[in-house]
């Protein structure tokens, strides 16, 4: 009796370790678009900017681990090295001027080493390529609008706000952004009232929106897709409920979108709300 107890007991052990590992090889599982549950890596990035920040991430993690166990290492030695027993008579040195000096150059090569990628980065992020589509992202408290100019086979504007019946839960919205794929996008981005910001974690990037302020960045999605994203700046009682949501489609599809939406939203009358950033 004992001994069947005992293989029951060890069956839901071996059950319960294969769900952990199940559970934490997905945490560690990057989502595509959307965050999946106990996620712990960034999304799966579909630009050229998300794709450099994660190598930069991951360089940055291997050089923070690499740092950590050499400090490891020299405190052990030390402790060994210079402990009572292995060292009964202590030294009176106080100085080394080889050491000084290489604990003053060795930071400044490692930041080195770390700007080098990282300029590189923002140089790429704060580049102005011309725009093949051009949309306006205008924040309020507490939905999203966008803008689509005339001269670019728009002419129209429409709100997206909160569809709680939409999956993913608070990330789906009742009219998205559409987007055509491998098409260079330049984003306006403002608010009509207070601080937000409109991030994009697959598109490896957020930008602050401010009333008075035309802010501007680009992207470029090389997968076809649905996206979400919310409001990263604390904006108010519902900032937790203005999520963002991007279809990234093909040519034909993007070009049929704008078919329909010309019909489906109120026309603005010209191009005249941007600002001539192509």
């Amino acid at each position: 009796m004992r001994t069947a107890q005992t293989q029951h007991r060890s069956s839901w052990g071996l059950a319960a370790l294969g769900a952990f590992l199940v559970s934490s090889s997905s945490a560690f599982a990057a989502g595509i678009g959307q965050p999946e549950p106990w996620q712990m890596d960034r999304q799966v990035p579909v630009t050229e900017n998300a794709r450099d920040i994660l190598s930069f991430e991951v360089g940055l993690h291997w050089l923070s681990l690499a740092i950590s166990v050499f400090v490891l290492g020299l405190i052990l030695y030390c402790v060994y090295r210079f402990s009572e027993k292995a060292n009964p008579t202590p030294s009176r040195t106080t100085h080394n001027t080889l050491i000084e000096v290489a604990w003053t150059i060795v930071p400044v090569l490692i930041l080195v080493a770390v700007a080098i990628p990282s300029f590189r980065l923002l140089r790429t992020q704060l580049s102005d390529p011309k725009a093949d589509v051009l949309v306006k992202v205008i924040g309020h408290a507490w939905y999203w609008s966008y803008e689509y100019p005339a001269d670019q086979g728009g002419g129209f504007a429409f709100d997206a706000n909160l569809d709680e019946d939409k999956q993913p839960r608070l990330l789906g919205t009742d009219n998205d952004m559409v987007v055509p794929v491998n098409k260079i996008v330049k984003i306006q981005v403002t608010a009509a009232d207070v601080l937000h910001s409109w991030a994009m974690p697959s598109f490896g990037f957020k930008i602050d929106a401010v009333p008075g302020r035309l802010n501007q960045f680009w992207f470029k999605a090389d997968r076809e897709g649905t996206y979400h994203g919310q409001c990263s700046e604390l904006c108010g009682q519902r900032h937790a409920y203005m999520p963002i949501t991007v279809r990234v489609v093909s040519d034909e599809a993007y070009a049929q979108w704008l078919t329909e939406a010309k019909t489906k939203y109120a026309r603005i009358d010209d191009g005249s709300k941007f600002a001539d950033a192509r």
